[in-house]
This record gives structure tokens, C-alpha cells and sequence, in this order.
């Protein structure tokens, strides 16, 4: 994260306040110096007042608000013609007769730098420096008694004049500044108008402006937003008992302070509350170093949900954690789980796909087990009788009848392959030559009505079979940890010794559907040998009915997030999600705090490769953000 500098570099002397303004700072401004971080990234202020902090702070490239226009205009004025404000304050006098007369003026038909020299004319010789209107907007604060007030310092009005210059002034409510204008890293100083307490309670009828407690607790709400986007905070406060109800989570100190605006001296005492909010700590896509060697030997795939364009994000942010087991509860392709096993994880990678388990099976727990090219080629040479299951059921479906055969050969003899390394890299082969041998490796069509003429349309099936034999024994390597591949429902996953678990399960989405099994039913059938699957006969691609999955539905995924969250709470939670999926990013966030105190949402952009929204480019169905999800202590 990148951080402005602190304070300017001009030398300057240190500007004073302009106003005299109710429950300015200037007595806490050693505890509030103190506690304001040693770095951040921008100095906001929302309710600016008096800027006693802002003024003693001189941050750089500040931004400085209120809902007070008049307030706003005399900062602004200084900021574009600060010798304009002094010659115009020049004019006046300490004289009842031209202080009523001055403070009769309409400051809306005055030029900027005329109306802010009269605002600190009204408020260097008002009553006690107070700042009141009455309902018309008409200031009707009487005429104080002074020995000789100060008027006009030219020096302090220049000194103030540099500073804003660097600044960013704008007349707002402070929920539309901190919605707009805060970003991570920044420092916000909330001074709103007080709660009134016994001590003071004449207090609020001179605060700039009307703050109820259900605004206070509103307020509260921003505080806690900013905290998550990983915001510093200071707020002041008078020592109330909602403040310390609205705000126990964080450090509260109570400083004895004097007050200026009662009439009654009883009544001068009071107690300041400063609440110091740091900010959560925020998990970032960082840049990495390149990626282990060995992952370029992870067989490449066009497989649904692929994680492989999104390694690098995945990597930066699991790497901000310490742990040593994973557990991939979706694993998919495979890729992820490849990746941690690279990075010397130990790896549980699991999935309800068969054909998903295969591949874990021949690359993640799998160590040094290869299948040499003579039993590679023996595999589609040797004649064994087989149950011609795939000749029978899917002829002048996906591939050509003596593809069929070779496909049924395979299947037979696999199975009578002794070790089951060499039987998982073997059979990932067969899904991997099917899945290349079909134009857009998908089986939700018959016939080859997407064959646009690419190489591996061309190779023969057994030359497709060789190459992933050849491909996937690339791939098998020892990373000295004992991995294991898992066929089951995420579910039934067991959380004993995981320290991190990574999520990517299917995404419910009205956009698209979810279903793997309609788009790879043919290698999931091979994967399972068609065992427990009911083939469908009626549908035109003999495709088995879709596995049950809670993800199919909102409610469903929502309560199956909230277990998975609930089961693995003691685990670092790292998921995959897109934009169009539901539940939304801010229920995501919502069931992950359950459980975790820290959860971040971190976006990463990401278009989809394939796909049932490929026509609606146009209108940004398949551009997403993909985010990254992460629940840690």
C-alpha cells in the first residue's frame, strides 16, 4: 500500500485554527497527535469545525468536510485567495454598530473571499466564539465583550492558506465523505456533535449542527465500515454510556476537559472519550515471485471452473498466512491442490467427481509413480474382452465406432491393472484424450457441429491417449509430504488437521447453471464405470442424472456455506466466488464472520472462458469479479 507523506515539506510554520469553534480539540491535541498512526494514506476529516487536528497535523493531500457551507466556503476562500480574506478583514473593527451591521449581512450574495472574511470577523468578536443560527439560517449570535479580540492575522491566514492549498474541501455530510472518498489505509478523525450529558447539557444547542442518538448509533455503523475496509479511526466523544456501549470493542480513554460554552461555572468540567479504531487487517493481492517450476508440468485443461488463470492471486493471498495442510474440499481440475502441493503443502484434495478424484489421485497423492510408454501402448494394444459398454450406448454420439472400441479396450484394461497409481494415471489419461478428441471438451452435444479444424481434433485417439500418458507422468513429483485424494461430499470432509481450507464449490448463479455433470457425464462415466449412475436413455446425449448437490439452489448454498464455515471455523478460510453468484458478497461476508473475526472480500478480475452466457459479451454477463474470500483470527 502506497502512503502520502505525513506532513509538508515546505516549512512552514505550524497554522492556528481560523475560528474559535465549540468543542474544538485544542486541549486533547497531545493525546490525539499520539495515537494518529505513523503512516496512512490520506487525512480525512469529515466534520471539520475549527480543524485544530488538521492544522497541527499538516497531512498532505488531506480532504477536509462539513455539511456547514458557510464553514466550507471560508477554507475554500483561504485555500484560492488568502490575500483577498486579509485585505477584506483589514476593513473591519472591534465596533457593536458594525458587527450587527456585518452580521446582517446575506453571505450567500457576498464573493467568496468577502464572506469568509466576515465569518471570521462574526466569530472573533461574537459572544464566547460561538457558531449559531437561527431557523431562517440567519447567524443571530450576539455581539462579545472583548479588551482588544484579534481580528486579522495575516501571517496565521498565510501560514493556513499553504496547507489548504494541498487540500481537498468539500461540503458534504460525513456519511457521503466516508462513502466516497475513504480507500484502505487511509486516517479518519470523526468529531461529531456530542452527546449530551448532565455535565454539559447546554452543549448541544450550540453543536453546528442537530445529532440524535439514533445518529450517533448510525455513525457507529460507518465506524465499523471503515474498521473492515481497513480504515485508522479516532473519534471524540463526550464519556457517555452509549459511547462506551456503541464502541467497547475498541480503546477508550476518558480525559478530564474544560468547557467554554456555559454559563455556569458548575458546569465548565467535563470528560472527552477518544475511541481509537485501528484498522482490521486487510489481506491484499500482493505481487509474487514467480511460480514453482514444476507448475508449468500441471497438464493444461479447459475444465468448468478452472482456477489455473487465478493461481497467482490465490497464491499471493494464501501466502500472507502460516500453515503447513490444506484441505481442497472442491478440487476440480485439480490445479489448486497442485499449486499448494508445489509450495510443499501437505494436500487433502477432494471432490464428489469421480473423474476429479482420478486426477487428484495420479498427480496430488501420488508421489513417483509414472506409467511407462510400453504399458501405455500395451494398454491399446493388448485385446482383452471388454463389456462393449461405450460401443453400445454411445455410438454416433461423441466419437467414431472404432473410437469407441479402442475407448471400451482401455476401460478393460485398466481395470486389470494391479497398481492404483498407474490405474489413476492411465484412466486420466483416457478423460483427458476424450476430453481433447471433442471440439470444446464438452458433452452436452452430439455429433461435431463445433469442430473448428484445431490439431487435437486430428490426432488419432490413441496418439491423444499417448501424449496424456506422457503429459501426466511430466507431472508426478514428490514433495516429501503425504498427500491424499478424496471422493466424497465436502460435507463428510473431516476438519481434524487443517490449517487452511480453500473452497471453490459450484457457483449458484441465475446466469448460468452449475452442472458438471451435463457437461462431462461421458468422462465421469468413465471415471465411475458407470457404476451407481442411472444413464437417462430418453435424452439424446445418454447422459445420468446430475449428482445432488445443496449448491444447486440460494438456499441451499447459503446453508451449506454456513456449515462448511461452521465445521472448519478452526481452519484459515480461503473460498472462490464469483460476482454473479449467490449468496451476494455481503451475505458471504456475514455467514464467514460467524465464525471467523477477521473476513475480507478480495476481487480479482477474471473473464470466463466458456460457458452458456458466450452471446451476452456485449452486456457483460461472463466479465465478472471473481473474489477471494478469506476468514482468518
Amino acid at each position: 500500500m502506497a502512503y502520502a507523506l505525513k506532513y509538508l515539506s515546505s516549512g512552514l510554520d505550524t497554522p492556528r485554527p481560523l475560528l474559535k469553534w465549540v468543542g474544538g480539540k485544542s486541549q486533547l491535541l497531545d493525546e490525539l497527535l499520539n495515537k494518529m498512526p505513523k503512516r496512512y494514506g490520506r487525512y480525512i476529516e469529515p466534520f471539520i469545525g475549527g480543524g485544530a487536528l488538521f492544522f497541527a497535523s499538516q497531512p498532505q493531500n488531506g480532504l477536509i468536510a462539513d455539511s456547514n457551507p458557510e464553514l466550507i466556503n471560508l477554507y475554500q476562500a483561504v485555500a484560492d485567495d488568502v490575500e483577498a480574506v486579509i485585505n477584506h478583514l483589514a476593513q473591519f473593527r472591534y465596533d457593536k454598530e458594525q458587527f450587527y451591521a456585518v452580521r446582517a449581512w446575506d453571505w450567500y450574495s457576498l464573493e467568496p473571499s468577502l464572506a469568509a472574511a466576515r465569518t471570521i470577523y462574526l466569530n472573533r468578536t461574537c459572544f464566547n466564539g460561538l457558531y449559531r443560527v437561527n431557523k431562517q439560517g440567519q447567524f443571530n449570535v450576539p455581539f462579545g465583550r472583548y479588551t482588544n479580540p484579534t481580528i486579522l492575522d495575516a501571517d496565521n491566514l498565510r501560514n493556513a492558506a499553504t496547507l489548504l492549498q494541498h487540500t481537498q474541501i468539500v461540503c458534504a455530510d460525513y456519511k457521503t465523505v466516508l462513502r466516497e472518498y475513504t480507500q484502505p489505509g487511509d486516517f479518519v478523525f470523526l468529531d461529531p456533535p456530542y452527546l449530551p450529558v448532565s455535565t454539559y447539557a447546554d452543549f448541544k444547542r450550540y453543536t453546528k449542527e442537530q445529532f440524535h442518538e439514533e445518529d450517533h448509533i448510525e455513525l457507529a455503523s460507518e465506524v465499523m465500515r471503515l474498521h473492515e475496509l481497513g480504515c485508522h479511526v479516532i473519534l471524540t466523544n463526550a464519556n457517555h454510556p452509549l459511547v462506551h456501549e456503541l464502541y467497547g470493542a475498541f480503546t477508550l480513554d476518558v480525559l478530564q476537559t474544560k468547557r467554554y460554552i456555559s454559563c455556569q461555572g458548575k458546569k465548565r468540567e467535563g470528560q472527552d472519550v477518544i475511541v481509537s479504531v485501528p484498522p482490521k487487517k486487510q489481506f491484499q493481492l500482493k505481487l509474487v515471485t514467480a511460480l514453482p517450476v514444476q507448475m508449468s508440468n500441471y497438464p493444461s485443461t479447459r475444465y468448468m471452473g478452472s482456477k489455473n488463470k487465478l493461481l497467482d492471486a490465490i497464491w499471493s493471498v494464501a501466502s500472507q498466512f502460516e500453515f503447513d495442510t490444506v484441505h481442497d474440499l472442491f478440487a476440480g481440475s485439480g490445479v489448486v491442490s497442485y499449486l499448494f502441493k508445489t509450495q510443499g503443502k501437505q494436500v487433502v484434495s477432494n471432490d464428489y467427481m469421480a473423474m476429479s478424484h482420478t486426477i487428484s489421485k495420479a498427480l496430488i497423492e501420488n508421489s513417483d509413480v509414472t506409467l511407462s510408454s510400453a504399458a501405455a501402448q500395451a494398454l491399446l494394444d493388448t485385446p482383452t474382452p471388454g463389456d462393449g459398454f461405450v460401443e453400445m450406448t454411445f455410438q454416433g454420439l461423441y466419437f467414431s465406432d472404432d473410437d469407441n472400441r479402442l475407448i471400451d479396450r482401455l476401460r478393460a484394461n485398466i481395470k486389470l491393472m494391479p497398481d492404483p497409481y498407474q490405474q489413476a494415471i492411465a484412466r486420466a489419461a483416457l478423460i483427458r484424450a476424450c476430453v481433447k478428441k471433442r471440439p470444446r471438451g464438452i458433452f452436452t452435444y452430439t455429433g461435431e457441429r463445433y469442430d473448428d479444424g484445431r490439431k487435437d481434433l486430428k490426432l488419432t485417439f490413441a496418439t491423444q491417449f499417448l501424449e496424456a500418458v506422457a503429459t501426466l507422468n511430466a507431472a508426478v513429483f514428490s514433495n516429501g509430504k503425504h498427500n491424499l485424494s478424496l471422493h466424497k461430499d465436502a460435507l463428510e470432509v473431516s476438519p481434524k488437521g487443517c490449517d487452511l481450507v480453500y473452497l471453490d464449490p459450484p457457483y449458484y448463479s441465475p446466469y448460468s447453471d452449475n452442472e458438471y455433470v451435463r457437461r462431462y457425464h461421458f468422462v465421469e462415466g468413465i471415471a465411475r464405470d458407470w457404476q451407481g449412475v442411472e444413464i437417462q436413455q430418453h435424452t439424446q446425449t445418454k447422459k445420468f442424472k446430475s449428482y445432488p448437490t445443496p449448491f444447486s439452489s440460494r438456499q441451499g448454498a447459503t446453508a451449506a456455506f454456513d456449515t462448511l464455515f461452521k465445521r472448519f471455523k478452526d481452519s484459515i478460510l480461503l473460498v472462490s466466488y464469483s460476482s454473479n453468484s449467490q449468496p451476494t458478497q455481503e451475505e458471504m461476508l456475514a455467514l464467514m464472520g460467524k465464525y471467523k473475526t477477521h473476513v475480507q472480500a478480495i476481487p480479482v478480475n477474471y473473464r470466463y472462458s466458456m460457458g452458456n452466457q458466450q452471446h451476452k459479451v456485449g452486456d457483460n454477463k461472463n466479465q465478472v469479479t471473481e473474489y477471494l474470500f478469506v476468514g482468518g483470527e
